[in-house]
């Protein structure tokens, strides 16, 4: 596996003395430097704290794993390997605090939730 983040002992170092990434340091996948840099660049506040990035990558990466989760399901309901776009669109839509978060968002080629037919209008 190439570029999987790990380094390699070299020149006698020991493991400790290994730069460890702030993302692998906070335990989490979603890229916290990055996060750090783009909100520094953004002009969003004259300062930005050290853990507001750690804490933006963790919120974004459990909204993500909790859609993805929901994804998933919605696809092996639908007798599916891969998640589609309208795989997607079904777990946003029918979840309720989800659907409230991403409400004005518009998913490409997510389709229509139809209406429910318990006899309302």
């Amino acid at each position: 596996m190439s570029g999987c983040g790990k380094k390699h002992v070299a020149d006698g170092k020991t493991g400790d003395a290994l730069k460890k990434s702030k993302s692998a340091k906070a335990g989490l996948q979603f890229p916290v430097g990055r996060i750090y840099r783009l909100l520094k660049r953004g002009n969003y506040a004259d300062r930005i704290g050290t853990g507001t990035a750690i804490y933006l990558a963790a919120v974004l990466e459990y909204l993500s794993a909790e859609i993805l989760e929901l994804a998933g399901n919605a696809a092996r309901e639908n007798k599916k390997t891969r998640i589609l776009p309208r795989h997607i669109q079904l777990a946003v839509r029918n979840d309720d605090e989800l659907n409230k978060l991403l409400s004005c968002v518009t998913i490409a080629q997510g389709g229509v939730i139809s209406p429910s037919r318990d006899g309302g209008t």
